[in-house]
């Protein structure tokens, strides 16, 4: 598929509201509550070889995050993850990016979002590494953003929802604009709290440390690679970091669905070797996803 066809102009299917439609027409009302009020949110996942990754927990996220919205996905998460593999059989792909995505829908308009009707579709598509793997290789290049994580009372930052992508998109947005790969970003208080889809990590003599997600996703691939660490007996330290903490550390990775494990060769001023402990994780995350380490 031609990197440049949009998104509303391919062949395939997308599941949308318990069946599977053809992907032109799978369309929404301009007077969509969730386009106005971004009553929305989503999923970002990996199918590899045929078998999408962490499956059962992104469809959990799913529902997690609409109950924190509000409202209630009417399909379960064992209906959704039938859909999710529904969907990926019906694309021939065995190697895919996919998105489910719930929202409010067109039935009322205003604020309040009562009376309205939960909508949820599921896409697949080809989508390869999410950074370039030539600048990746050396490690991807970091400004600083100009949006900070909110504080947990000011949003529901624990929802994979769509309106706490503002600030992300705004902030990956301007790294571009300036030569960046990407941004780091910090919370409300000045503390690191990830990229502006990833989550953040980093080593320092062979000890692995990543900010405590208060404001921010746990994500689900952050889970992941702290597991794998642990099974290699890689110490790793959840807790606040601060920003001149930064200088002190050899090396810093970024991870995601999209980004999986992604090196980072600077971050503002601070720069970073792509050390071992990196490479490990990222070989042993590769391994794992691709059904060469037990998924436990």
């Amino acid at each position: 598929m031609a990197d440049n066809q949009t998104y509303d102009d391919r062949d395939g299917f997308i599941w949308f509201d318990g069946k599977l439609v053809p992907w032109r027409e799978a369309e929404v009302h301009v007077l969509t509550h969730a386009l106005h009020y971004a009553s929305s949110v989503f999923e970002g996942q990996r199918a590899y070889g045929g078998d999408i990754f962490k499956l059962h927990a992104h469809c959990e996220r799913l529902h997690k995050s609409a109950n924190i919205l509000g409202f209630q996905i009417p399909w379960s998460v064992e209906e959704i993850a039938t859909a999710c593999k529904e969907v990926l059989n019906s694309s021939g792909l065995k190697d895919a990016y996919m998105r489910p995505v719930a929202w409010l829908g067109s039935e009322r308009m205003g604020v309040s979002p009562s009376g309205t009707k939960p909508h949820l579709a599921i896409a697949a598509w080809e989508w390869g590494k999410y950074f370039s793997p030539e600048r990746a290789a050396k490690g991807i290049r970091l400004t600083i953003a100009p949006w900070r994580r909110p504080a947990p009372y000011t949003a529901p930052v624990h929802s994979k929802a769509s309106g706490l992508y503002m600030i992300a998109m705004l902030s990956r947005k301007h790294a571009e604009d300036t030569g960046f790969d990407d941004a780091l970003m910090f919370d409300w208080r000045g503390q690191v709290a990830e990229a502006t889809g990833a989550n953040a990590f980093f080593v320092r003599d062979g000890v692995l440390h990543t900010p405590t997600p208060d404001c921010f996703l746990d994500g689900i691939t952050r889970q992941t690679i702290i597991e794998l660490a642990r099974k290699r007996g890689i110490e790793v330290q959840e807790r606040a970091i601060w920003p001149e903490e930064l200088e002190s550390f050899q090396q810093m990775f970024l991870t995601g669905s999209a980004a999986e494990v992604t090196p980072v060769g600077s971050a503002g001023p601070w720069s970073f070797e792509v050390g071992d402990v990196t490479k490990q994780l990222a070989k042993d995350y590769d391994d794992l996803v691709n059904g060469r380490l037990p998924n436990s």
